[in-house]
């Protein structure tokens, strides 16, 4: 298996996840695919570069290399569902518009996906755990800040219209409360953006799992609706007119994060 991760070490105690980021396909998925999926619709498109600024505040970033119609990082091992009603699993098998994901018959047998387990998920895991131990080992404390983004109408998934920023504390398990309400609070006084808390986005698997306030690791996801940084359509273009002030949202999240670390647990 080629490079399944992007990982880069920061220096403070934040680091920002990307499990849904990659676009690399193994030649038993791409050969299965149906039409409609070879353009990789569900990936969260451009998320590296949406937060690349934020190791300039010295954050680590962890981005997967491969598409979660291979494998999808943000979902447990065991493959059980996280949120009630429709969703998608660790083996995707639909798109987020509720089709095929593969033509009949199509799909990689279970020997292939157990490599897929071992070989992307595993890594990808055991990177986001040895990163969140050594910043608390180091600073005391660890903040993990899951980054997503989703179209923002997908009636199979949700009714409506998602908000622009979905904050996601698994109903604040994942992170203190104070912490959760000061994320709120930014994206509450951003002028022209919509946001909620634990909403339709309760945070997946990562926040979840990794998050753990007694143990001093803080962890909070974001999902992001698609339309504040790119055309949500294909070919998926990348917007810089509408990145530049969402990019601007997202920097006083991950400083007021930061902040709130630093004042909670003391500057080391």
């Amino acid at each position: 298996m080629d490079k399944v991760l992007t990982f880069s070490q920061g220096r403070i105690p934040l680091l920002i996840s990307m499990p849904h980021a990659g676009l690399k396909l193994t030649p038993a998925v791409e050969a299965g695919l149906v039409d409609e999926a070879l353009s990789l619709p569900d990936t969260d498109w451009h998320l590296p570069r949406l937060y690349a600024f934020a190791q300039d505040l010295g954050a680590s970033t962890l981005a997967a290399e491969y598409s979660r119609f291979v494998i999808d990082l943000n979902r447990p091992s065991d493959d059980q569902p996280l949120y009630a009603g429709a969703t998608t699993g660790l083996f995707p098998s639909i798109l987020f518009d509720g089709v095929p994901l593969f033509k009949d018959g199509q799909a990689p047998d279970a020997a292939e996906r157990a490599r897929y387990l071992e070989q992307m998920w595993m890594p990808y895991h055991q990177t986001l755990h040895q990163e969140l131990q050594r910043l608390r080992d180091e600073f005391g404390y660890a903040l993990l800040f899951d980054a997503h983004s989703i179209r923002g109408h997908v009636p199979h998934l949700f009714d409506g219209q998602l908000p622009d920023f979905n904050l996601g504390t698994y109903d604040n398990a994942s992170c203190d409360a104070q912490l959760a309400a000061q994320l709120e609070q930014v994206c509450a006084e951003a002028k022209n953006y919509t946001h909620v808390l634990n909403g339709r986005f309760k945070g997946g698997h990562i926040t979840r799992h990794y998050g753990d306030p007694a143990n001093n690791i803080h962890a909070v996801q974001l999902e992001l609706a698609q339309s504040n940084y790119m055309e949500e359509f294909a070919p998926f273009h990348y917007r810089q007119d509408l990145a530049e002030p969402t990019q601007v949202v997202i920097k006083q999240l991950l400083e007021t994060f930061i902040a709130w670390g630093q004042q909670h647990y003391g500057v080391r």
